[in-house]
C-alpha cells in the first residue's frame, strides 16, 4: 500500500508483496542477470587436431584446453607446425555407464515436464493433480524418490503389458525381475510418483504427463546403459591432445527413455606407439561466454537446493513472481527481471539485508525439519523466527527511502516521500531557485539514496518532473546561503566537492559555483544548467554528440569527466575586417577575436584562437593577446588541455574499433537506461 502512494502514476493498481520464499525466487532470477549484464567476455585461443580416414573425422582436443595469451599460443602452434607428426601415446578402453533415472519425485517431475515437454511446473502440477484423482497415477506431491519395501512393483509393471509403445519393454523387466535405482530421500508420508493404473485414451498434455511417469516408471527398474569408452591420447612435438570414442553395447533402460540422448561416437582403431600425419592442424580463437538466463527448470532447481519453498510450493511461488510483474520471460522460455523486481530487490539489498538471498527462509526451512524430527521445540523456532524478522522489518522502515530511490531509479519517476500522518510531502533538502519549467514550485539539490551522486530536481513532483543530473565528478555538494551576484532572482550558490584534481587547471577541488547559466565553463563542464527546463531522465544521454570523455591524470589521481567540447571565451560580436593585417593561426586560416568571460585576473581580456570548433580533431592550438602581451601560463594551459583532448580522442578512437571488432552482435549497451555508448558501472541514472 505504502508503494502505491509513493509511486501512484505507475503502482497505484499493482499488487506489491514481500513473501520469505517469492522473493528469493525473485532474487535468482535477479542475480542470475545481472550476472550477465556484467559479464566482460575475454578472448582465447586453441589448437585443434583433425585425423579424417574416410568418413570418420576424429577431433582431438588439446590438453591445456586454451591460452587466454595469442603470442603463446601462437608460439606451441608453430612449434607443432615444424613437425606435425603424431604419436599415440596410450590408447584406454573402459566400460562406460549412462545410469537409469531414480524413482520420480515432485520436483524432478515438474523440472522434466518444463525440459522435456514444454508443460510449465504450475500447470504439470494441474494435470498430475487431476490424473491422480481419476486414478491413473499416485500422488503426485512427494519428496520421496525411494520405493518402499511393500509396494509391489511387478503387479505395478503388469498392468502395461498389453502397450504397443513399451509392452515388450514391460516384458522384460518382470522376466529380469524389477531392479529399481533408488535414491536417498523419503518424507515418510508418500512414494514415488508411479502410474497405478493403465490407461491409452487421454489426449494432449495429460497423455504426454501420464506417458512421463510410465516412461520413468519402467526406466527405473531396468538397466543402466552399457558401453565402451576409447580415450586416445597423442603428442605432437611435445603438445599433448586427446580424444575419445563411444561404441554402445546394450541400450537397456534407453529403449524405454527417449528422454536421454547417448550416442555412438566412432574413432578410429589405434595402437599405443603409432603414429600418424594429422589432417587437419589449426589454430583457432573464441570468447568466453556468459551464463545464460534462467529457465524455470533451473529455477525450481536453485529453489530445492537452497531450501525455498517446498516441492509442492515451488510451482506457485514462480506463478506469485510472474503474476506480480516482477518478472517476465524472453522467448516464453527464460526468466527476465522487470522494473519493479529488480527495483525492489536492489531497493532490500542496499539496506544491508540481503534479503533476496535464500538465508532467512533456508534458516526458517532447517528449523522446521527439526521441528519434524523432534530436535527443536516449536516454540523456540517461533520465538527466534519472531525476533529475527521483527529486527529486520524495524530497520527496513528505518531505511524505507533506500527501496523508494531504488525503485525511482528503475522506474524512472521521482518517488514522493509519506509522512506518518500519510500525507505527502517534498523530498526536498534545499531550494536553489524557481523552477523554470513549471514556473510554480522551486528546484532543489538532493543526493542519490542508493548509490554515491547529486542532482537537482523540482519539488513539484509529479506535477513537474525537470531533473538535472550531475556527473559523477561532483562527490559532494550542498546549497549555500550566499546568492549569485551576477545573476537576478536570488540564485543560492552551491559548494562542489570535485574528485582531487578533476577539474584542473579550471577549479580547485572545492568551490562555490552557480550553475543557473552565468559561469559558462563550470555549466559546459558539469553538463548543467537550470536556467532551462530539462524534463529528461537524464542530461548527460550518450546521444549527445558534442560529448566527449576526457581522462585527467594528475599524479596518483585518475579521475574521469565527462567533458562537453565547449567555446570557454564569448565570441566578440565586432567580426574583424579582411585585410593584409589580419591575424592568422597555425591553420593558415583567419584567427578569431575572443573575449575572456571566466571570474579570472584576465576577465574581459580579448585574444586570438583558430576559428575551427572546439570539437574539430585538426584545430590548431594557436593564442595570441590581442594587446600583444604574452602569458606563458595561460598558454601553457590551453596547449595543455588542446593535447589532451586529442590524445583521448586517440584513445577513444582506438577503444571504439576495438570494442567493434570484439562484438558479434553490435554495439553494447548499458543494463541501465538500455542506451549504447556506456556500461552501467559509468550510467548517469545509478
Amino acid at each position: 500500500m505504502r508503494l502505491q502512494k509513493v509511486f501512484p502514476e505507475v503502482l497505484s493498481k499493482s499488487l506489491i508483496s514481500y513473501g520469505s520464499c517469492q522473493f528469493p525466487t525473485l532474487g535468482f532470477v535477479v542475480e542470475r542477470y545481472k550476472d550477465i549484464q556484467n559479464f566482460i567476455p575475454e578472448q582465447f585461443w586453441k589448437i585443434k587436431v583433425h585425423h579424417k580416414i574416410e568418413n570418420i573425422d576424429v577431433e582431438f582436443a588439446w590438453q591445456r584446453i586454451r591460452l587466454f595469451d595469442e603470442i603463446c599460443c601462437r608460439v606451441l602452434y608453430e612449434r607443432c607446425q615444424e613437425n606435425p607428426t603424431a604419436f599415440v601415446l596410450k590408447v584406454t578402453k573402459k566400460p562406460k555407464s549412462k545410469w537409469r533415472p531414480v524413482p520420480l519425485d515432485t520436483i524432478e517431475l515438474e523440472k522434466a515436464a518444463s525440459r522435456k515437454l514444454g508443460i510449465n511446473a504450475k500447470e504439470t502440477m494441474k494435470i498430475a493433480e487431476k490424473l491422480y484423482s481419476q486414478g491413473f497415477i499416485s500422488y503426485p506431491r512427494t519428496e520421496t524418490n525411494i520405493f518402499p519395501k511393500e509396494l509391489n512393483l511387478s503387479n505395478l509393471v503388469q498392468l502395461h503389458l498389453e502397450d504397443n509403445n513399451w509392452g515388450d519393454f514391460a516384458q522384460r523387466v518382470l522376466n529380469n525381475g524389477p531392479s529399481p535405482r533408488q535414491g536417498k530421500k523419503s518424507d515418510q508420508a508418500h512414494p514415488p510418483i508411479h502410474p497405478t493404473k493403465y490407461t491409452h485414451g487421454l489426449q494432449d498434455k495429460e497423455r504426454k504427463v501420464y506417458e512421463y511417469v510410465v516412461r520413468h516408471f519402467l526406466a527405473c527398474l531396468s538397466q543402466d546403459a552399457e558401453g565402451e569408452e576409447t580415450i586416445v591420447n597423442i603428442e605432437i612435438n611435445g603438445e599433448k591432445f586427446l580424444a575419445n570414442g563411444l561404441r554402445i553395447i546394450a541400450l537397456n533402460y534407453l529403449e524405454v527413455y527417449p528422454y536421454d540422448k547417448w550416442s555412438n561416437k566412432q574413432i578410429h582403431d589405434y595402437n599405443q606407439g603409432q603414429s600418424f600425419m594429422p589432417t587437419g592442424l589449426e589454430m583457432i580463437d573464441g570468447h568466453t561466454s556468459a551464463p545464460n538466463l534462467l529457465t524455470e527448470a533451473d529455477l525450481i532447481s536453485l529453489m530445492d537446493k537452497h531450501g525455498i519453498g517446498t516441492d509442492a510450493t515451488h510451482a506457485e511461488h514462480i506463478e506469485t513472481i510472474k503474476s506480480r510483474l516482477y518478472v517476465g520471460l524472453e522467448n516464453n522460455k527464460y526468466f527476465v527481471p522487470g522494473e519493479l523486481g529488480i527495483g525492489l530487490v536492489e531497493g532490500y539489498d542496499n539496506m544491508g539485508f540481503e534479503m533476496s538471498k535464500p538465508h532467512l527462509r533456508a534458516e526458517l526451512e532447517a528449523d522446521l525439519k527439526k521441528i519434524c524430527e523432534g530436535t527443536k521445540a516449536p516454540s523456540l523456532v517461533l520465538r527466534e523466527q519472531i525476533a529475527k524478522y521483527k529486527e529486520v522489518f524495524i530497520k527496513t522502515t528505518e531505511q524505507v527511502e533506500k527501496l523508494d530511490q531504488s525503485l525511482g531509479k528503475y522506474l524512472r519517476i521521482q518517488p514522493v516521500a509519506l509522512q506518518n500522518n500519510g500525507q505527502h510531502q517534498s523530498m526536498a533538502i534545499k531550494n536553489i531557485r524557481k523552477c523554470p519549467a513549471c514556473k510554480k514550485s522551486t528546484l532543489v539539490l538532493k543526493q542519490k539514496t542508493n548509490s554515491p551522486g547529486f542532482y537537482v530536481t523540482c519539488n513539484g513532483f509529479p506535477a513537474c518532473r525537470n531533473t538535472y543530473w550531475l556527473p559523477p565528478s561532483v562527490i559532494d555538494a550542498k546549497v549555500t546561503d550566499n546568492v549569485c551576484s551576477q545573476c537576478p532572482g536570488g540564485i543560492q550558490l552551491i559548494q562542489f566537492q570535485f574528485s582531487p584534481r578533476s577539474m584542473q587547471p579550471h577549479y580547485p577541488d572545492t568551490y562555490d559555483g552557480c550553475i543557473n547559466g552565468c559561469d559558462s565553463l563550470l555549466c559546459e563542464i558539469l553538463q548543467v544548467d537550470i536556467s532551462t527546463s530539462r524534463t529528461s531522465p537524464s542530461n548527460t544521454q550518450s546521444n549527445n554528440k558534442n560529448i566527449i570523455t576526457t581522462n585527467q591524470n594528475r599524479g596518483n589521481a585518475h579521475t574521469n569527466i565527462n567533458l562537453r567540447v565547449a567555446n570557454h571565451f564569448q565570441t566578440n560580436t565586432n567580426t574583424q575586417p579582411l585585410n593584409n593585417d589580419q591575424v592568422c593561426c597555425q591553420c593558415g586560416d583567419g584567427a578569431k577575436l575572443l573575449t575572456v568571460t571566466r571570474e579570472t585576473p584576465n576577465k574581459g581580456r580579448q585574444f586570438y584562437g583558430c576559428s575551427k570548433p572546439i570539437s574539430t580533431p585538426d584545430r590548431c592550438n594557436f593564442f595570441l593577446w590581442a594587446d600583444g602581451q604574452f602569458s606563458g601560463s595561460t598558454h601553457t594551459q590551453l596547449n595543455n588541455r588542446t593535447n589532451n583532448q586529442n590524445n583521448n580522442r586517440h584513445m577513444n578512437n582506438s577503444y571504439r574499433a576495438k570494442t567493434q571488432n570484439n562484438s558479434g552482435h553490435g554495439q553494447r549497451k548499458c543494463g541501465l537506461c538500455k542506451q549504447a555508448g556506456h556500461t552501467r558501472r559509468n550510467c548517469p541514472q545509478s
